[in-house]
């Protein structure tokens, strides 16, 4: 890094014109031209053709203030109706009991702890009851419960070509709805019991092909790189949000240490800085330094402001590169590049930046994209928020000479989180990702993130009396309350649609900002962290080893909720990846069934010396093949009947009440207060599960 000159890295503000030296010069008339001809960039100049007609020049500022307004109006509303949730939540919902045991529940600091006392709120409140029944309007529980009767079947005749193929028809993304987020939103640890034993089969099913000797390697080697293509990956993303993405350190820790970790990890701004650091490491040297004496290191903010000040009035930014750079070389183990990241850990690192000029396109730095690109360059341009770093030129080091040269001509790249925040497509892209682990603390985003529904781990609170069509349908707030918050914010974003295409905002600092909240900011599964008001005093300073320490409990405890989900996500695509693993060696004449550990590093999955010929044909043949293994015994469809008919009636005693609670008295509900506690039959038919 010291080889390298200064100006290579950093780059002059597009927004504030800097020259060698200032004070004197200014005073001459000539300067003073020069400093307003001078200060419009190319930018600039590019956007003033699009804004030159008349009719734009004379309504632009008119309608811009009507509609600011306007909009203006509308998040008034929103907060009030987020407002009234929160206060009917906290006033008629949970009190008593149940809220001794929801503050228990996030009071845990393990994940084993935090399951014990989820299974006692569940039991308590009475969704335990919700995974009896397979019935559910949200996924297909008659063809989920078919495939299973089958593989069973299939794996006790050891017909292991039938199972090969039945497994080919179920290998894939959302697969009679499996995936669905409301299978896991209805009970804070667990789901039906018809997807955990599903689960549980086909994992069973895909190792016993693995060690079938009843089918070739070549039929495996072709079954499970189209199994692979078609199931996808998972990948963790981890969102900007200033000194909110130290967050990230809980949520990698959490996976880390339930082995749930993907090898595919993006990051944005801050949360570049925690995928760099997540990536260059393997998982031993993890655990030592995802502890709070990690804040030690973590020093970009500690200038004092009689420092930055005359640093950003002089070049128009707080922070300096170069000094960035140097104290970035710890997360990315001096000048690693992507590649080398790659081969010693096997993590696949992508970093989100995009160029200067707003109209090319947007760059995901990887081991594919750009392999000897260095990290740390491409932390400081996903970093570079106008007005906070410059943008900077990424680094190349060449794999002969090692020497370190400007990457893509010496273009100038800025934080990526200005346009691509979470790069969904493009991991898809690069990397066959369908299942992105989204963790968000950017906090303009977090303040609009409202789960009528519930979310993964985390149900609706259900007040205290509710009719059996209402057990387990209710919307957070109320039908009215939800339906109101969908549509104010659907009506805010309306009117940023158009303010982005009308071009009707004014480039601050030569930058677009409309993009800021019409990305996509959540995946399959997508975490918040909670954010407190008082957080913000903190959002550009360095946190010490106490705040380090609750950031890092504060990602875990959020995690908690959604490993589950991804347990079960991961563990089908673990047993493909083995399959894969081991057909391959095999193939490769090592000897068969021999005991090694599989390790990303040791294969690269995406880029296979076959040509995916195997996707070939006709869809609707492969359908009719599938569908003729599948034929259903008479045994089959009277088991299948039998579910379908089946009552799942619950005792009073069994359901969520609060009948011999301590907190009986002070925890009934605000209607049973009015009404009485309700008629025996009417009790019974209200306990009764859909």
């Amino acid at each position: 890094l010291n080889q390298i000159k200064p100006d290579l890295i950093t780059s002059k503000s597009d927004w504030y014109p800097i020259t060698n030296s200032i004070g004197d010069t200014y005073s001459t008339s000539n300067h003073k031209k020069y400093h307003r001809t001078s200060s419009k960039s190319a930018i600039s100049k590019l956007r003033d053709e699009f804004r030159s007609s008349a009719s734009y020049t004379l309504l632009r500022w008119p309608i811009l203030f009507f509609v600011g307004l306007w909009m203006g109006f509308l998040c008034i509303l929103y907060l009030s109706i987020r407002v009234y949730v929160a206060l009917s939540e906290y006033f008629f919902t949970w009190t008593g009991a149940r809220k001794k045991l929801r503050d228990k529940l996030r009071a845990s600091r393990t994940y084993d702890e935090w399951i014990n006392n989820a299974v006692e709120l569940d039991k308590y409140l009475g969704l335990d009851k919700w995974s009896i029944n397979p019935r559910f309007s949200y996924y297909d529980y008659r063809t989920l419960k078919l495939s299973i009767l089958r593989m069973k079947a299939l794996k006790k005749e050891n017909n292991d070509e039938d199972l090969l193929v039945l497994l080919q028809g179920c290998l894939k993304k959302n697969f009679a709805g499996i995936e669905n987020e409301q299978l896991y939103s209805h009970r804070y640890y667990g789901s039906k019991d018809l997807v955990e034993q599903y689960y549980k089969e086909v994992v069973d099913s895909i190792n016993k092909v693995t060690d079938s000797p009843n089918i070739t390697t070549a039929q495996k080697r072709k079954f499970f790189r189209i199994v692979s293509k078609n199931y996808g990956k998972s990948a963790l993303c981890l969102s900007g949000g200033a000194c909110f993405s130290y967050i990230h350190f809980g949520i990698v820790k959490a996976m880390l240490d339930n082995d749930l970790l993907p090898s595919i990890i993006s990051g944005t701004s801050g949360g570049g800085l925690v995928a760099a650091l997540t990536c260059c490491r393997t998982d031993d040297e993890l655990r030592e330094l995802l502890v709070p004496q990690l804040a030690r290191k973590i020093t970009a903010c500690e200038d004092p402001w009689n420092v930055w000040i005359p640093r950003w009035w002089k070049t128009g930014a707080r922070f300096d590169a170069v000094t960035w750079a140097r104290k970035s070389c710890f997360f990315t183990r001096g000048s690693l590049t992507f590649q080398d990241a790659y081969k010693r850990t096997g993590r696949k690192l992508n970093i989100s930046t995009v160029p200067a000029d707003p109209h090319s396109p947007v760059i995901l730095c990887n081991n594919i994209t750009s392999p000897n690109c260095i990290i740390w360059s491409s932390l400081l341009a996903s970093s570079a928020v106008p007005g906070i770093l410059n943008p900077v030129v990424l680094m190349t080091k060449n794999p002969k000479s090692d020497e370190i040269v400007p990457f893509s001509l010496g273009s100038k790249w800025r934080d990526g989180s200005l346009r691509t925040d979470i790069p969904v497509d493009s991991l898809n892209t690069y990397y066959n990702v369908n299942f992105p682990i989204v963790s968000q603390v950017n906090p303009h985003i977090a303040l609009f993130f409202f789960a009528p529904k519930g979310s993964v781990g985390r149900p609706v609170s259900i007040p205290r009396r509710k009719t059996k069509n209402e057990r387990y349908a209710v919307l957070r707030g109320g039908f009215i309350a939800a339906a109101l918050e969908q549509v104010l914010k659907l009506e805010i974003k309306k009117w940023l649609q158009i303010i982005k295409s009308l071009d009707l905002l004014p480039h601050v600092m030569e930058q677009d900002w409309s993009n800021i909240w019409l990305q996509t900011f959540s995946g399959a599964i997508t975490v918040w962290p909670r954010i407190r008001i008082k957080d913000f005093w903190y959002i550009l300073s360095d946190p010490t080893e106490e705040q380090l320490e609750e950031m890092i409990i504060k990602g875990q405890r959020s995690m908690f909720p959604r490993l589950l989900f991804i347990k079960h996500r991961n563990s089908i695509e673990r047993a493909i990846e083995r399959g894969r693993a081991i057909t391959r060696s095999s193939s490769e004449g090592l000897e068969k069934g021999s005991d090694f550990e599989v390790h990303d590093a040791e294969y690269e999955d995406d880029n296979d010396d076959e040509e995916y010929d195997d996707f070939e044909g006709d869809e609707t043949d492969n359908e009719i093949e599938f569908q003729r293994r599948l034929s259903v015994s008479e045994e089959e469809i009277q088991e299948i009947e039998k579910m379908d008919e089946q009552e799942y009636d619950l005792s009073p005693s069994e359901v969520y009440s609060d009948s011999g609670s301590t907190d009986q008295n002070q925890d009934s509900s605000f209607l049973d207060s009015i009404f009485g506690n309700g008629s025996p039959k009417k009790k019974s038919r209200r306990n009764t599960v859909f």
